[in-house]
């Protein structure tokens, strides 16, 4: 059996495609490496994925030897992108989606440096989690995002594919689907665990349908394609999302969340320029954060998250599980108290 190292074992995406593998039995414990930045065993985080079964080593982004050391006899990379989107606040794209200069790269920085660690220790095959943006109805999967938040992947997918030219190594690219369980970052950093205190109106910069995929179903596809056969997947880009006919919009979210709370809430389509200025000078959101953020909303509209690929309900099929709609998602969330806490609110 294959060697599969997962990066971000402990976190949202990483914890649930680890899980999918050891609880479908897709692949032997012993054969799975989790990746963690905690750096000694006694560590919560190393020893609770160590109580797994899976052998666990140690990488950080900032470092390419850890990587390099880490990745020795795997041969197959789970590439789950860096949460640390501080990085691309301010970077600009130039005409071909590249970082204007080496002082202004953003996260595909830390994915190159895993990347060239993989490479170097003979990794075969890389499955790399990108996002789902940069769709379109009429051409499919794009290179091009009016989402600031996609322009670090979009640069991370080029990387690949040059790889893939120039080494051996097999690549593929997985654009997974908008959380579902992100819902509170789209609607204006809504805050679940004081929802009734949570303004009626919530403006954002643009509105469009999404399609919301849950954390649950995208870590089994991705434990699906890690542990498949290589030639089915290698060498080829798609969406893992829920299809249009489920898609909702910020606006429809609203409504449900208003239900939820027993108190209506709306969004109120305001622009990017008043959202930036509403959620600096009357919410106290970092300006950086939400100049990168408020791209999205213009992207929203443009269609690019509304995606219809079969991928994913194929590959649930598989394991005899069907996409989770995200007005289960919404119900858990308020039941249980779970909130959403993007890196933007640190």
């Amino acid at each position: 059996m294959p060697t599969i190292a997962i990066v971000g074992a402990s976190g949202k995406l990483g914890g649930a495609t680890l899980s999918a593998l050891l609880a479908h039995k897709l692949t032997p414990p012993s054969d799975v490496i989790a990746l963690t930045s905690s750096t000694t065993p006694d560590s919560h985080t190393w020893a609770t994925l160590a109580a797994t079964g899976v052998q666990v080593r140690h990488a950080r982004f900032e470092d390419p030897a850890t990587f390099e050391r880490a990745l020795e006899g795997v041969d197959r990379l789970f590439l789950v992108s860096t949460p640390d989107i501080a990085l691309d606040f301010g970077v600009a794209m130039d005409y071909d989606g590249t970082a204007e200069s080496e002082k202004k790269r953003g996260r595909e920085s830390h994915h190159k440096n895993a990347i060239d660690a993989a490479v170097k220790a003979g990794v075969k095959w890389i499955t790399y989690s990108s996002l789902a943006f940069g769709y379109s109805a009429s051409a499919g999967a794009t290179n091009a995002s009016r989402a600031a938040v996609m322009r670090a992947h979009l640069r991370t997918e080029a990387y690949l594919r040059s790889v893939t030219e120039t080494h051996r190594t097999k690549v593929t690219i997985l654009r997974e689907g908008l959380y579902s369980e992100s819902w509170p970052l789209y609607l204006g950093y809504f805050d679940v665990a004081n929802a009734l205190e949570e303004w009626d109106v919530v403006p954002l910069a643009g509105d469009g349908r999404i399609s919301w995929t849950a954390i649950h179903d995208l870590g089994v596809a991705s434990a699906i394609v890690l542990s498949g056969d290589e030639a089915e997947f290698a060498g080829k880009l798609f969406y893992l999302s829920t299809r249009p006919a489920i898609a909702r919009t910020v606006g429809d979210i609203a409504r449900i969340v208003g239900k939820a709370r027993w108190r209506d809430i709306q969004v109120k389509t305001v622009g990017r320029k008043e959202h930036e200025r509403y959620y600096v000078e009357e919410r106290g959101k970092p300006p950086a954060a939400v100049e990168w953020w408020a791209s999205t909303y213009e992207a929203l509209e443009d269609g690019e998250c509304l995606v219809d690929d079969e991928m994913l309900e194929k590959l649930l099929g598989r394991v005899g599980l069907k996409p989770v709609p995200i007005e289960e998602t919404i119900a858990a969330m308020f039941k249980g108290g779970l909130n959403w806490k993007s890196r933007q609110e640190a």
